[in-house]
Order: C-alpha cells, then structure tokens, then sequence
C-alpha cells in the first residue's frame, strides 16, 4: 500500500472554531511545531479559505497576507497547502499563494457544481501548483454521480479529487464504495476528509484508505468545524495499528496537540445534539440557525425541519427554504 499523506487542517478548518480569530502569531507558533510531526502538508488561514476573509464569512483576525508572512517560513519541512472557494478566491488568491511557496491549491465547490471550478483547477496547474479538486456532500447522491463528477474534475486538469463528508453524513460502507468507485474510475489519487458529527470521522478515513485513498484530512485534537475533524494524533496511531505507513510521529503530535494547540481552544471538541441532528439528516451546517428560527417563528421543532431539509437533499445556498419546510410542517401538524 503507497504512504497515505496527511493534511494537517487544524488551522484552516480549526479557524472555524476559533471563529477565524486565530492570531497570525499563534499561527505560526502551532505551524512550527506541525511542521515536526511528519504531515506532508499544513493549511491555514481564514476557515473558509483565501480571499474569504469578508463580511459574508465572518472577518479573521488578519489578512491573509498577513497569515502568510508569519507562518509559511515557519514550515521547513511540510508543504503548505491552500483552499479556495470559486467564486470567493481569485487569481489573485493564488498569486499570493504561489509568493508564499505553496504547493498543492485545493479548489472546492458543491459536488454538482464542480464545473464551477474548471477555470480555477486549470489556472492553478498553469501556475504550478498541485491541483486538487475537493468535492463535499457526496453522501446525499448516487455513487453513479459521485464518479461522474470525479471524471469532470479529473478532464479539468485535477491530479488529486478528493471527497468530502462535510456534514459528518456517510457511514463507513458508504464512504467505502465511493472512494472504490471513483478509484476505478479515475487515474489520480483520491483523498477523503471527513467531520465527527455521528463520531464517524477516524471510522470514515479509515474505510477511505481500505478503498485505496491516499490523501487524508486531520486536525490535532480534530480541531475542526461543527463537530470536527478526524483527529490527526488518533488516526495516526490507528495507521500504525494497521501497518500502514504516515510518517507521523505519533507521541510528538500527541504532545504538540496537548501543549500548544489544548490551551487556545475555546472548548474540548464535542457532539453537541444539533451537530448529530445535521450528521443524522446529512444537513449542511449553515442551515442549522435557519431551522431554529424558523421552528421559533412557526412552531415547529427545528430537528424536523432539518431531516425534512435532509430528505430533500438541500445544500448550502439555499438556507431560505426552511421557511416554506416549517410551513408545512405546521400546516401539517394542525390538519391531523
């Protein structure tokens, strides 16, 4: 089995849980010490990659200019990794990366909007980079789709596609038969990156590389958002149990994710009931606030309206339809 290459995410994704407010001097102190534990590459910044440092994502503590400046001459032995939203991140974005010596560029869209991020994943490997193509929520459609969308990414130029389980949704047989179909289907590496909401993530990633990926996303401690990450110091020794080579030293991330990463974090990662409501209906995060307001508002208890949202396969972007899900729910509920 080749070497499965770990992203340490604890201070892009973590940024969501430190509401982006990560210092750029915290940063770069957490960056060094990563960078001895073996990960083959670090990303940080602002939780919703370059350029989403803005009023519609929420404002980070600092630029991402400044993020780079401290922490990308820390790392000496990672590579840096960054992640761009269309739409959101611009060639602009990638300029600055590639000033900084980045060397992977992770372009992410919805799975069925993938073609969103042709003229990204083809400018990036024009550029040099890496090109990763990252596809979320892949677990609400048929593994037929998940392929085909993984082919599109794979004719834009992608030489990684990775699948996302960015609602901590699929079990580990579903995240098994995607990541295998898409192995068949497709001649580059896959990468899986999961999130903890049904307690699944190290499960998930573990089914992942059983399938054949190669790419695997961990935070320290799964520092991540919602109800994090697959923890990177757990899965490394679960790889070691497994016989299945990482390069993580396993007792030096144990000792970093303690010392350095414990003390900044506003609280133990935990599954609260509303992050395993979203895992349980396969409903992305964002419309958590949505469904509460809109049970306040009609009457509705907002667990229903997220499992209705769940079974009609909703995603990001289209947080308004709770309205109409609460209304006839209520509707519903006084014609009985």
């Amino acid at each position: 089995m080749a070497k499965i290459k770990i992203f340490d995410l604890t201070l892009r994704d973590g940024s969501h849980a430190k509401s982006h407010q990560f210092t750029p001097e915290q940063m770069a102190i957490l960056a060094e010490q990563i960078d001895k534990t073996g990960v083959e590459a670090i990303e940080f910044g602002h939780g919703n990659g370059l350029g989403g440092n803005a009023l519609q994502y929420g404002f980070a503590a600092a630029s991402d200019r400044e993020y780079m400046e401290a922490v990308a001459p820390v790392i000496k032995n990672s590579s840096i990794s960054i992640i761009i939203l269309p739409g959101v991140g611009t060639r602009h974005e990638l300029n600055l990366a590639k000033e900084f010596g980045a060397k992977y560029a992770r372009l992410c869209t919805q799975i069925t909007e993938v073609d969103i991020a042709e003229q990204h994943i083809k400018m990036a490997k024009q550029m040099g980079f890496i090109p990763i193509s990252v596809l979320p929520c892949a677990g609400i459609i048929p593994v037929k789709d998940t392929v085909r969308y993984a082919q599109m990414a794979e004719s834009y130029g992608a030489e990684v596609i990775y699948l996302l389980d960015g609602g901590g949704y699929q079990l580990p047989e579903q995240t098994y038969e995607r990541i295998a179909a898409m192995k068949k289907a497709v001649d580059v590496p896959i990468g899986f990156h999961g999130h903890n909401n049904l307690q699944l993530a190290v499960a998930n990633s573990k089914a992942a590389v059983e399938a054949g990926a190669e790419y695997i996303d961990c935070c320290l401690k799964g520092f991540g958002a919602g109800a994090g990450n697959c923890p990177t110091e757990i899965f490394a020794a679960v790889l070691d149990r497994m016989n299945i080579d990482c390069g993580i030293d396993l007792y030096k991330t144990m000792d970093i994710a303690e010392e350095y990463l414990r003390p900044l974090m506003p609280r133990p990662m935990e599954v609260d009931n509303d992050r395993i409501m979203l895992g349980y209906a396969g409903c992305y995060s964002s419309f958590l606030l949505f469904a509460q307001r809109a049970g306040a508002k009609f009457g509705v208890d907002p667990r229903d309206i997220i499992k209705e949202i769940g079974r009609r396969q909703c995603t990001e972007g289209q947080e308004d339809i709770c309205i109409d899900v609460a209304y006839a729910l209520a509707n519903k509920k006084a014609n009985k």
